[in-house]
């Protein structure tokens, strides 16, 4: 069976993260970014082409299966839609792009090409998280009726400096897209879609960032649970913490730790969470730690995809469906 080629367009941090799964799963054929240093390094890194611009990469006559998208977040709706209209498929970083408006122009155009769109949310692979959705579909806690998001992390001075892109609102859009993306994806797929929040947002006098850097919401599920959420990149020296707690009739579970990987709590009528694999240890970017790195088990799924029929791990309307949330938290801050 020949393995699949790919193209990765960004070459930074988490390009690099991505490049080395490929190798396990496929070939990178090629990669692109307006660095000329960051391209040429990955590119001679894993023995592929390197392109200096987007455009120069859709005039080219390569032949490869699927397109990975790591560029900043208000280039990834851009990136998805050319490249999907190359005839390939995408693997879609998060954010899946920072408007609604635009996902749904990256699905339809999915589905005019008859390709697939992957988003990556890889925290759906945590093994508390896992066990945690089981429990779910099996309804071992009954109706859910209250839900406590705490998203506690640091992004200093230097996290910002160290990108043209981060910190400002048009190719980065907030922390909630580029940090905590993940978690109200997590809010989605384990309790539901949101029918109403009310926000509130901070920003304090760091001047490195156009946005907040603290925010706490009231949320309320159309399954009828509510719950607040509260996220800030102001915990002092290190991220602080990652957890999400559910209340259901039947019992009540916490999965904490940094990044949503530890089992802190658990008291449940008859059934007991156990037996959990260790997990992934977390992205490690040297000054700052990211979301756990399960981009393994992401590669995974899109070979079984492609190869084998399978189902998308997170499809596009999911996407969809983080971004909307995340856009009616900030309105509902207005």
């Amino acid at each position: 069976m020949q393995s699949l080629s790919f193209v990765i367009i960004g070459c930074g941090r988490i390009g690099f993260r991505h490049a080395e799964h490929i190798e396990n799963n496929g070939k990178l054929v090629a990669v692109c970014d307006i660095d000329a240093s960051k391209a040429d390094e990955l590119a001679k890194k894993y023995d592929s082409k390197a392109y200096y611009s987007f455009e120069e990469f859709l005039e080219s006559k390569l032949k490869f299966d699927v397109v990975v998208v790591c560029s900043p977040n208000g280039l990834h709706a851009y990136h998805t839609i050319q490249a999907l209209k190359m005839g390939c498929h995408v693997v879609c970083e998060k954010p899946m792009a920072l408007n609604a408006a635009d996902c749904r122009v990256m699905i339809e155009t999915a589905e005019k090409v008859n390709k697939r769109l992957f988003i990556v949310k890889q925290n759906r692979f945590n093994p508390p998280v896992e066990a945690l959705k089981k429990a779910l579909i099996e309804n071992v806690l009954g109706e859910i009726t209250n839900v406590q998001l705490n998203c506690f992390w640091n992004r200093n001075k230097d996290y910002y400096s160290s990108s043209t892109w981060k910190g400002s609102q048009n190719m980065d859009g907030g922390i909630l897209y580029t940090q905590f993306s993940h978690f109200i994806d997590l809010l989605y797929w384990l309790v539901g879609d949101v029918v109403d929040v009310r926000s509130y947002k901070l920003k304090s006098k760091r001047e490195e960032i156009e946005f907040e850097d603290t925010l706490v919401s009231v949320l309320k599920f159309y399954n009828g649970a509510i719950g607040t959420a509260n996220f800030c990149i102001n915990s002092f020296k290190k991220n602080m913490e990652g957890s999400i707690t559910l209340f259901g009739e039947k019992g009540t579970v916490k999965i904490g730790g940094q990044y949503l990987n530890e089992l802190d709590y658990q008291m449940i009528d008859n059934f007991e969470i156990k037996n959990l694999p260790a997990g992934n240890p977390a992205n490690n970017y040297g000054s700052y730690q990211g979301s756990m790195s399960n981009h393994d088990k992401v590669y995974e799924n899109v070979v079984e995809v492609l190869k084998n029929n399978g189902v998308i791990a997170t499809n596009g309307f999911e996407g969809q469906k983080t971004v909307e949330i995340i856009d009616r938290i900030y309105r509902s801050c207005e």
